[in-house]
């Protein structure tokens, strides 16, 4: 395996798009950068990074950085394998897109990559034949499992919920050369499980000297030159290369709901197009480290269960109650580990939590019929079905969260479910392989438990009342 050049050499040999001399278009901080993670090796020559994680706000060269990064692996790079590689991308649009770039790129530079590249349909070939830059939707590329690459870069892995797409494309374990390149904004589910929040955690404890980890966001930065400015600037280092400069941030403030600019361009985690509720809304109602609220005293509570069938959807019990004008979630809690799991065996801890709460009485929905019912009533709990279904919930619970009426535990399963509801024509539901139980039982018992609940106190009447008594109806007919 050999270099036959640095990335600077490399790229000071190509134009822009534009026909401006490549390097002329490359901020210092994406120099040091590229030059870092593409040439930088260990003691036996073998390079010192085989991962990096990059993640910049919009319109600050994330794409361009992995297609370049991806030609020099391709074009100025020999190893006896080859240097075969892959662009990963969301869709077939974003793949689109980023194989367009390519294309520009060698039509843009005809003595240098139109000399020695070939375009095809969904990829880039040496003409000598040593090495091919395929450029494929997430959905195809899965195919590509256990083919050797040198290089092998995702294009976004914000919206990934589970590592199934970067366990397909692992790395070949017999090269020591391969280069695994992610660059994306921050995650959608921002939970642990979820491959980007997952990288993250490793990335910032410091302890993996293969991986490189490039992050600029309003609230972290890995740049010490960016470190201690502004949060728009630190999220935007390539900000002075923008014609608007700032004043496009000033505009896209206005123009966009905060939860999706935070997102965009502030790059801090955020909510996926079709969000139903605000992202803004929902942390501001989050209390910061708060796991549960024990039981007080002359508190009225009520509560809500999702059960399940314990194949694959959590079981989950919420309970709560009104303070003044605030609805307050006490408690939210699932089956004893995962799925799948005996349903009776969560009805029994939910019912202790029930009894802790001084609770006689449970809400749910109608799932399974009469068999929950039955459950929660052979332990002294009535269960009354829900007059409403969950789209229903939701939309009841979505404006009293905008009016800030919630005050909600700090669950990562509540923030991820309720970030992940979309609408879906006339129905508010979760992504397809998501789950909304943790959010479905808050919605439940912050909006309809409570609300049924007030309704069933008894009046309370003045001392020396005395219940008038009633006519016999049936008087008249003895």
């Amino acid at each position: 395996m050999t270099a036959l050049c640095s990335p600077l050499d490399f790229f000071g040999r190509l134009n822009w798009i534009n026909g401006k001399p490549l390097l002329d278009t490359i901020e210092p901080y994406r120099r040091d950068f590229l030059t870092m993670a593409l040439y930088t090796f260990r003691d036996d020559g073998s390079p010192q990074y085989n991962m990096v994680l990059a993640g910049r706000a919009k319109k600050n060269n994330k794409t361009t950085d992995l297609v370049l990064a991806a030609f020099y692996r391709l074009m100025a790079w020999e190893s006896p394998q080859g240097t075969d590689g892959y662009i990963v991308a969301n869709d077939e649009d974003q793949a689109g897109d980023d194989l367009e770039l390519a294309k520009k790129l060698i039509r843009a530079n005809p003595g240098t990559l139109g000399r020695d590249c070939i375009e095809q349909l969904k990829a880039i070939k040496r003409r000598d034949g040593a090495g091919t830059m395929r450029i494929l939707p997430a959905r195809d590329a899965v195919g590509s499992h256990g083919k050797t690459a040198l290089f092998i870069g995702f294009d976004e892995i914000h919206g990934l919920k589970n590592h199934d797409l970067l366990e397909a494309l692992a790395p070949d374990p017999t090269r020591a050369d391969t280069l695994t390149w992610i660059t994306s904004y921050d995650s959608v589910f921002n939970t642990p499980g979820v491959p980007l929040f997952d990288l993250k955690a490793v990335a910032k404890a410091g302890d993996d000297p293969r991986m490189l980890f490039s992050w600029y966001s309003a609230d972290f930065c890995t740049d010490p030159d960016f470190a201690d400015a502004e949060p728009e600037r630190r999220a935007n280092p390539s900000m002075d290369s923008w014609p608007e400069g700032p004043a496009y941030l000033s505009q896209q403030r206005r123009r966009l709901p905060a939860h999706k600019f935070r997102r965009l361009h502030l790059n801090l985690p955020g909510a996926p197009n079709g969000a139903f509720l605000d992202g803004d809304m929902l942390e501001d109602a989050i209390i910061p480290g708060l796991r549960a609220i024990p039981r007080r005293a002359k508190v009225d509570y009520a509560a809500f269960v999702d059960m399940s069938g314990g194949s694959s959807d959590d079981a989950v019990l919420g309970v709560g109650h009104k303070e003044g004008s605030k609805r307050i979630l006490d408690l939210l809690v699932s089956q004893d580990g995962g799925t799948p799991f005996d349903p009776y065996r969560a009805v029994s801890k939910f019912v202790r939590h029930l009894n802790e709460y001084g609770l006689k009485r449970v809400h749910g929905d109608a799932y399974a019929g009469e068999t929950f019912r039955f459950a929660f009533e052979q332990h002294g709990i009535k269960y009354i079905v829900s007059r409403m279904n969950k789209t229903e919930l939701y939309e009841e619970f979505e404006p009293r969260l905008n009016a800030r009426e919630f005050e909600l535990l700090d669950i990562p399963k509540l923030r991820e479910q309720a970030l992940g509801l979309i609408v879906r024509g006339a129905q508010i539901d979760h992504q397809n392989g998501a789950h909304d139980d943790f959010v479905n039982a808050a919605a439940g018992v912050l909006t309809l438990a409570l609300d049924e609940t007030a309704k069933a106190v008894p009046v309370k009447m003045p001392a020396g009342f005395v219940q008038p008594k009633m006519a016999d109806p049936l008087e008249m007919f003895r």
